[in-house]
């Protein structure tokens, strides 16, 4: 059976949890094929403490981890209201295909709901059908204030 919860970051079973999931998603074609390397390990869960708007939720299967998805609240200015940004949503590969990350999903929605959030934000990439399947399914959209400008994109500038 799956329990979704959200990570205790002073659980030494939780930050490993986190850790090793976002390592495994690292290391996935979709996560950029790389493992994290060693000071993000290292120093991963003490900046996620140092956030005081960061959650994650872990998905378990008894006492094996198998999803994680990592979360920041900030702030919609149009809106004036929070919201939650889902920066990070990794399944165990043993673990996909089970819904897992709608249980997480359902998780984080449940969070944004009881902070007063007016919306959850989330990035994923162009060709990851699953996962856009998956985002479609839960009621994500492409993001547009005008039709006629079209959607927006999402860049990054490396520092």
């Amino acid at each position: 059976m799956i329990e979704i919860i959200i990570a205790d970051y002073q659980n030494p079973t939780h930050q490993t949890a986190v850790v090793d999931l976002l390592d495994a998603y690292a290391r996935d074609p979709m996560g950029g094929g790389a493992g994290l390397d060693d000071h993000v390990k290292r120093t991963l869960v003490p900046a996620l403490i140092a956030q005081a708007n960061a959650f994650s939720v872990l998905a378990f299967d008894e006492e094996t981890p198998a999803g994680l998805i990592n979360c920041f609240q900030t702030l919609s200015t149009f809106q004036a209201r929070p919201l939650i940004n889902i920066h990070d949503v990794a399944v165990q590969a043993s673990y996909r295909g089970q819904g897992i990350s709608t249980l997480m999903l359902n998780k984080v929605e449940e969070v944004a709901r009881q902070r007063g959030c007016c919306k959850l934000t989330l990035e994923v990439l162009e060709g990851n059908r699953i996962a856009r399947n998956a985002y479609s399914k839960f009621g994500f959209r492409g993001y547009e204030l005008d039709p006629e400008l079209g959607s927006a994109l999402f860049w990054e500038k490396k520092l």
